[in-house]
């Protein structure tokens, strides 16, 4: 008879106890993110025929309070735990991403919390400010020469270092737990629990990995509120026309200038079946938004709030011009001190041929009169 052979890796079970008890304990010490509520003028007010004073509402769940700045603090915090939990991710793990965004900041928190090396993977042509974000963190950056080579470098390194390609775009809709466990759903419905309007009419989102627009829609069916989607989508980005066409293959050469939304493929984590619209944004609706909130707020947001904003706005004036009462909850994403020298740059904005009149008008005729003059 063989004798019996016996592995035992329970070794490596007490550090992802404490690599899950140190982003647990960072969890609870950030609390959770502020809902503001968004002054609307009169015309947003009526009498109901039985007399009841009624209207719309308006709120902005602030994820740039997190503590890397911007909702994407809560993807990386889901994504590290799914890749610990899972076993992907132990005490040698080298965490390897292919962004340079809010999300790469955010995980190269995470990895330096838990004592583990982080590399984002990039294009030469990113602005040093981007990476400078990600190496404050302890990140560090490395450098491709086309937008297109991410993702094979991104594995390549993987390959190479032994390490775990943590792939926001195609985990973001696994890693979160859109039952509840305080996701982001979760705190919006408990967070209106006492307001005029406690379940939402409309929850309006952009998609970039399409992990927040999958937890939302999965999030409103599971507990059965009677809430509709909306999901924004910049110019240049795939997933309105994927949507409106149900072809999932459609890709796009351009890029999304409105940084962290919109995407030039379809994700793995865009699951259009759970969102109940789509709304196509110009990109100078999406900046002039966000320059006409960051205004009436007193600070600034950056241009993916701007183009939540430009759809969440459309939907108001239509549920005043119908005598629909109700709430809209949408989301500011991140700071718009971020992008002092893109969106409120007004030299900036005149070399990339960006005109925000015709926006600007509409904007100030909705807070006039509620009236959206967009086709």
């Amino acid at each position: 008879m063989q004798p019996t052979r016996v592995v035992d890796h329970r070794s490596s079970r007490a550090w992802a106890d404490n690599a899950v008890r140190l982003i647990e304990a960072d969890a609870r010490r950030s609390a959770d993110t502020h809902l503001l509520r968004i002054e609307l003028p009169e015309w947003s007010r009526w009498v109901d025929d039985d007399g009841t004073p009624t209207g719309v509402d308006l709120y902005l769940k602030d994820e740039s309070t997190h503590p890397t700045g911007s909702l994407k603090h809560r993807l990386a915090r889901s994504l590290f735990l799914y890749a610990i939990c899972n076993g992907w991710v132990t005490q040698d793990t080298t965490v390897i991403e292919a962004s340079s965004g809010s999300t790469a900041v955010s995980e190269a928190y995470f990895a330096k919390l838990i004592g583990v090396p982080f590399i984002a993977v990039m294009t030469s042509s990113t602005s040093p400010s981007k990476t400078a974000l990600i190496e404050r963190e302890g990140g560090r950056c490395h450098f491709v020469d086309k937008p297109g080579e991410v993702y094979a470098e991104a594995l390549r390194l993987e390959a190479e270092l032994g390490g775990h390609f943590i792939d926001q775009f195609t985990m973001a809709e696994r890693a979160t737990d859109w039952r509840g466990n305080n996701n982001i759903a979760e705190s919006i419905f408990a967070q209106l629990a006492d307001e005029d309007h406690p379940i939402p009419t409309w929850i309006v989102v952009g998609a970039g990995t399409g992990g927040t627009s999958a937890t939302l829609g999965r999030y409103l069916r599971y507990r059965r509120h009677p809430t509709w989607l909306a999901v924004v989508d910049p110019e240049n980005s795939v997933f309105l026309p994927a949507y409106e066409t149900a072809d999932g293959t459609i890709t796009s050469d351009i890029g999304s200038r409105i940084e962290g939304i919109g995407r030039p493929r379809v994700e793995p984590s865009f699951v259009s079946q759970v969102i109940d619209r789509m709304i196509g944004v110009p990109d100078e609706a999406s900046i002039a938004t966000a320059r006409c909130i960051s205004n009436r707020l007193g600070r600034r947001v950056g241009g993916s709030t701007g183009t939540n904003l430009w759809g969440a706005l459309g939907i108001v004036a239509e549920m005043v011009a119908d005598r629909h009462a109700g709430s809209v909850v949408s989301l500011l994403c991140d700071s718009g001190d971020r992008y002092g020298n893109t969106y409120f740059d007004d030299t900036w904005l005149a070399a990339q041929g960006f005109d925000l009149a015709g926006a600007t008008v509409v904007l100030d005729e909705f807070f006039e009169s509620g009236i959206w003059t967009v086709d």
